[in-house]
């Protein structure tokens, strides 16, 4: 793991908020893309399903892609970062029940 966000706890919510909002794997990879992103859009697929880990700089830039796409939708859930912009740990998730 580095830095506060578990990598597994990261990747999960990241993709609940990916499936909440309706985007598809493509569309956050191509925002991601252009947000400087270096993995292809398979293995973004990969890390959203659990299968391939990311650093934290790409989990990071792949949050912030999934957040940036949100942007002024109403009760639209957040992807978490590693840490906070300060570099400080995020609070604590909350997850639903549906995070078993």
């Amino acid at each position: 793991m580095t830095g506060c966000t578990s990598e597994d706890t990261q990747a999960r919510l990241t993709r609940r908020a990916i499936d909440h909002a309706g985007l598809s794997a493509g569309e956050v990879w191509v925002n991601y893309f252009g947000l400087t992103g270096t993995v292809g859009e398979f293995e973004v697929d990969a890390y959203l399903n659990g299968l391939l880990a990311l650093p934290a700089i790409q989990r990071d830039l792949l949050s912030h892609a999934v957040n940036e796409l949100l942007q002024g939708t109403p009760g639209a859930l957040r992807a978490p970062y590693s840490r906070t912009p300060g570099g400080e740990c995020p609070p604590t998730w909350r997850e639903g029940p549906e995070d078993g």
